[in-house]
């Protein structure tokens, strides 16, 4: 199974996101700080979850980045969220 399909999976498991895109954009870091060849190492996560509707932006985050878990975080070097109620 690939980051994405892991991004996606911890996810929907613990938001039931009403949206949820999970895009990887590495290759448009080729060359940068942690790009490594094969990619999987930028990603993007647009998601809306009314799971999510009662915290603030920083409450958002780090419910995600518990969702992911330590051992996910650890092997993505960027993660833009765009997250939402």
């Amino acid at each position: 199974m690939g980051v994405v399909e892991e991004i996606r999976d911890r996810l929907e498991a613990a938001f039931a996101p009403e949206e949820l895109e999970v895009m990887d954009e590495s290759e448009q870091h080729r060359g940068h700080g942690g790009w490594r060849e094969g990619g999987e190492t930028h990603f993007r996560v647009r998601m809306r979850a009314g799971a999510l509707a009662a915290k603030t932006r920083l409450e958002r985050h780090r419910a995600v980045n518990a969702a992911l878990g330590k051992d996910l975080i650890g092997r993505i070097h960027a993660l833009a969220l765009d997250v939402d109620g």
